[in-house]
C-alpha cells in the first residue's frame, strides 16, 4: 500500500485517505496509491461504500506541476478517475479546504461528493496555461451547462461550497465535525437508502440542452477576443466544452486529451509555468537561516528620485515608511518630488485619495542631496540610472557616509 495513500474500514464503509503533504498534489505516487486504495476497498467485502477524503488542511489542491514536461508516468490521472467512476461500490468525495484542478476531477469521477463548509472548488488552469485535461471539461458542462462551465473554467475561478451546491458540482454541504465524518454520514444515506451509483459521466440532460446552441459558444469566443486576445488556452477550452456538448463521453475525453497537449507544448504554458515557480521562489533566499529573524524597517534611504527611485519612494510612504529621497543635484530632486507630487494630485481627482492623505504622503518624503542624511536609514535603495560608474559611485559613496544599512539595487531591464 502507498504510504501517503491509505485504507481503513470505518464500520461497514471503507475510508480511502490522500494525506500527501502540505496539499495532496496529485503526484505519481498519490495517483498509485489511489488504485490500490480503491482496489483494496472494492475487495473488502464489509465495504458498502467508499469514502475519499484529504488529510491535513485541504482535499486534494490539483496536480503535481513539477511533473510537467518530463516523461508521463503511470498511472495518468484520467486513468485514475476512470477506475473510480467505473466502481461497482458507492465513492463519496469528502472535500474540505480546497479541491482544484485535479482534486476537483477527482471528486467528478466519484459517483457522489460532499463538503463541509469553508470548502472552496475550481478548476484554474487556465492560469497555468492549460485546460482541465483529467475529465474537467467533459463532466463539469453536464452538471453545470456549458455557460457555466465556460465561465468557471475560462476564468479559473473559485467557487465556495454554497454554490458549488446550488450549482450542482457537490451533492450536499455538511456540518459535521470534520469532512471524514461527512462522507461517512452522506456514505451511511447512500447505503440505507441503497441509491444507484450516480455517474457525471451518464448526466446528458445539461448538455443535450445546449447541443446545437453555436451561438453560445461563437459569443463566448467574441467575448474572448477582447479579454484574452493573445491568450491560446482560453480558446481551446471553449473547443473542449464544445466536444462535451457534441460528442459522446469518451469521443470528448479523446479531445480533451488532444487539446490539452496542445496547450502542454505551448510557449505559454512553459512561461507561465515558469512564472509560477518564479513567484514562489522569491520569498526564499538561498542560504539563509531557518531562525533567521527578518529586519525591521522604519526609514527607507532611496538613491535617485527620477522614474523608479520616486516610484519606489511612493510604495514606501504609502505605508507610513519614512523615506529620505537623494539627488546630486537639487533640480533633479525638485524634478522628482514634482513628479511625485502630480502623481499623488491625480489619484486625488480621481477620489482614491484625499488632500490630507496627499500631505500625509509627501511629508514622510525628506529631499536630500547629503549622503550623510543615510546615517539612519534601515535599508537603501540605489536607483540611479543605468551607469555603472554611477552606480559604483552611488553605492561607495553612502558605504562612507551611512551606517551599512542593507543596499538592494533597482535595475532596469534593457
Amino acid at each position: 500500500m502507498s504510504q501517503v495513500v491509505g485504507y481503513e474500514l470505518r464500520g461497514n464503509i471503507g475510508v480511502i485517505t490522500v494525506d500527501n503533504p502540505p496539499v495532496n498534489a496529485l503526484g505519481k505516487d498519490v495517483r498509485a496509491g489511489l488504485v490500490a486504495a480503491l482496489e483494496q476497498g472494492l475487495a473488502d467485502d464489509g465495504a458498502k461504500a467508499l469514502v475519499l477524503v484529504g488529510a491535513g488542511r485541504t482535499f486534494i489542491a490539483g496536480a503535481d506541476i513539477r511533473e510537467f514536461g518530463k516523461p508521463p508516468a503511470e498511472p495518468s490521472l484520467p486513468d485514475v478517475i476512470t477506475r473510480y467512476d467505473e466502481a461497482d461500490k458507492p465513492v463519496v468525495a469528502a472535500l474540505h479546504g480546497t479541491a482544484l484542478g485535479g482534486g476537483l476531477e477527482v471528486a467528478l469521477g466519484c459517483h457522489y461528493r460532499v463538503a463541509v463548509p469553508g470548502t472552496k472548488v475550481g478548476l484554474p488552469e487556465v492560469k497555468l496555461g492549460l485546460l482541465p485535461g483529467a475529465g474537467g471539461t467533459q463532466r463539469l458542462p453536464r452538471l453545470v451547462g456549458a455557460q457555466k462551465a465556460l465561465e468557471l473554467i475560462v476564468s479559473g475561478e473559485f467557487v465556495a461550497a454554497p454554490k458549488a451546491a446550488e450549482l450542482g458540482i457537490v451533492d450536499e454541504v455538511i456540518e459535521a465535525e470534520s469532512p471524514l465524518e461527512a462522507g461517512l454520514q452522506f456514505a451511511e444515506k447512500v447505503t440505507s437508502e441503497k441509491r444507484p451509483l450516480k455517474r457525471v459521466r451518464d448526466q446528458e440532460e445539461k448538455v443535450a440542452a445546449d447541443r446545437g446552441n453555436e451561438a453560445l459558444f461563437d459569443e463566448f469566443r467574441k467575448g474572448l477576443e477582447k479579454k484574452a486576445r493573445n491568450l491560446f488556452s482560453p480558446f481551446k477550452i471553449v473547443d473542449a466544452v464544445k466536444a462535451a456538448v457534441d460528442l459522446p463521453f469518451d469521443e470528448g475525453m479523446q479531445r480533451e486529451r488532444e487539446l490539452f497537449r496542445e496547450c502542454l507544448e505551448s510557449p505559454q504554458r512553459a512561461g507561465l509555468v515558469h512564472a509560477f515557480f518564479a513567484e514562489r521562489q522569491i520569498g526564499k533566499i538561498p542560504g539563509l537561516a531557518a531562525d533567521a529573524k527578518s529586519r525591521e524597517i522604519k526609514h527607507v534611504g532611496i538613491i535617485g528620485a527620477g522614474t523608479m527611485g520616486g516610484g519606489i519612494a511612493m510604495n514606501f510612504v504609502n505605508v507610513g515608511i519614512p523615506v529620505t529621497l537623494l539627488e546630486v543635484k537639487q533640480e533633479a530632486l525638485d524634478r522628482g518630488l514634482a513628479v511625485i507630487r502630480r502623481n499623488y494630485e491625480n489619484s486625488a481627482k480621481k477620489g482614491r485619495l484625499t488632500q490630507a492623505q496627499v500631505e500625509q504622503r509627501m511629508e514622510l518624503i525628506r529631499p536630500s542631496l547629503d549622503y550623510g542624511d543615510f546615517a539612519d536609514v534601515d535599508l537603501v535603495i540605489e536607483a540611479v540610472f543605468e551607469n555603472m560608474d554611477v552606480k559604483s559611485r552611488s553605492s561607495a559613496s553612502w558605504t562612507k557616509s551611512a551606517n551599512r544599512a542593507p543596499c538592494w539595487r533597482a535595475t532596469l531591464p534593457p
